[in-house]
């Protein structure tokens, strides 16, 4: 999987380190028990601080998307853990970028083809 950082943007390094990583999941890119590069591994890769990579996988473990094992390391999870709060964090989220879609004059065909077709690139299977 090929992780690309965008330095010059407002959204924090971390967050679209773990961004990139749940939509490589997704899409299949990375697969269940699929063995992660370590924090230095990655950082240097990256050239970012191993603290940002740190804070991407212990939220990426926190969420249920990783597991991390002091001997083996970070791991893409088998199947992730039903949270409860999910639904609502999507719920949330969605209703900010169909806000945001709406203020730029996109309207409700548009976005639910443009949804469809990202839809359509996810390969993920639970387990």
């Amino acid at each position: 999987m090929v992780i690309s950082l965008q330095l010059d943007s407002e959204t924090p390094l971390y967050e679209q380190l773990r961004n990139q990583i749940v939509i490589g999941i997704a899409t299949g890119e990375l697969e269940g028990q699929e063995k992660l590069p370590t924090v230095r591994q990655l950082a240097g890769d990256l050239g970012i601080n191993t603290m940002t990579v740190n804070k991407a996988y212990s939220l990426l473990k926190q969420e249920g998307y990783i597991v991390i094992d002091r001997r083996h390391g970070a791991k893409v999870s088998p199947t992730t853990n039903g949270n409860d709060n999910v639904s609502i964090q999507l719920e949330e989220q969605m209703q900010l970028i169909i806000a945001q879609a709406t203020i730029h004059g996109m309207d409700q065909s548009r976005f639910n083809s443009l949804c469809s077709s990202i839809f359509a690139k996810m390969v993920y299977q639970p387990s």
